[in-house]
């Protein structure tokens, strides 16, 4: 849902009735409490409460994040009679401001200045998606003001990494996903060295120093994550070594995730315990993502 639907439905909750429109009635999730559940029901000009169990609905399953959503959008002045947000970008939003407010984002914040950073590249730490915010124009005007970030640069070509540093590192992960960096506590405890490249983006392995520490790769356990971006790692520190994951598979399908299986995959670079995980992932249309893992327990620690 956008920030739009969000709203309607808020109105119907509270009012018992909204004005149709066009983006309320293209939404799955109105359509399947309209047409499914008839929860909700379509007089027209108007879209209202259909059934009594509407309202126990709603409080269970939106009422909660609806009101944190509000409150975190009117105090970033965000909101707007244009405001479109998807409610999965609020949410990256409004972890981007806890991580700010707490300082666990201090770090990367300075390094993305000093690295000056693209929009592609800030794109692709918190959305996972390098041209997400190449759409938004508003969306990437309220992540440069939560990481108090006046300009980023519009090259589309990386060439820097950002490294999590301890005080005596006993090895490196190179992360495909910037969760782990966010949360600087366990590996620092652990004396675990992060980087992040930026997904495929290794142009800058080239000219990386690991100063003889072992060095694993930490990613998706999908194709993306496995037979394009950690192929491209591995060519370029061939002695880099896959961590087996511990998190528990998704369904691909149901997660919507983008990244999907395909037919005649090359398993030349994983051993036969790593291969028998893929292709069960691959027979049950799952994946498993990077930061349901735990990088202590991958790392045998």
């Amino acid at each position: 849902m956008n920030w739009i639907v969000l709203k309607k439905l808020y109105e119907v909750y509270k009012n018992g009735i909204t004005e149709s429109n066009k983006t309320m009635l293209e939404d799955p999730q109105i359509q399947y409490l309209l047409e499914s559940t008839k929860e909700l029901r379509d007089s027209g000009a108007y879209i209202k409460i259909g059934d009594d169990t509407f309202k126990q609905y709603y409080e269970k399953r939106h009422l909660k994040n609806f009101e944190e959503y509000d409150a975190f959008l009117i105090r970033n002045q965000f909101k707007k009679p244009q405001t479109r947000f998807q409610e999965n970008d609020i949410k990256i939003l409004m972890g981007i401001e806890e991580g700010m407010t707490t300082g666990r984002l201090k770090e990367i914040r300075e390094q993305i200045i000093e690295a000056e950073e693209t929009v592609r590249g800030v794109s692709k730490m918190f959305f996972k998606n390098e041209k997400h915010l190449e759409k938004s124009v508003p969306l990437l005007k309220a992540v440069k003001k939560l990481l108090n970030i006046s300009e980023l640069a519009n090259d589309k070509d990386q060439q820097y990494k950002y490294v999590l540093e301890c005080e005596e590192p006993c090895c490196i992960v190179i992360c495909e996903n910037l969760d782990f960096l966010k949360r600087p506590s366990k590996p620092r405890k652990y004396n675990i060295e992060l980087w992040y490249v930026g997904g495929k983006n290794v142009a800058k392995l080239d000219y990386v120093d690991t100063r003889n520490l072992p060095i694993y790769y930490s990613g998706d356990w999908d194709y993306d994550g496995l037979f394009i971006i950690y192929k491209l790692v591995k060519e370029k520190i061939p002695k880099i070594q896959l961590l087996y994951p511990d998190g528990k598979p998704l369904s691909i399908d149901k997660s919507e995730h983008k990244s999907h299986w395909r037919k005649n995959m090359d398993f030349q670079l994983f051993n036969h315990k790593e291969k028998a995980l893929i292709q069960r992932l691959e027979n049950e249309n799952e994946w498993i993502m990077e930061e349901a893992n735990d990088l202590v327990t991958m790392l045998g620690m």
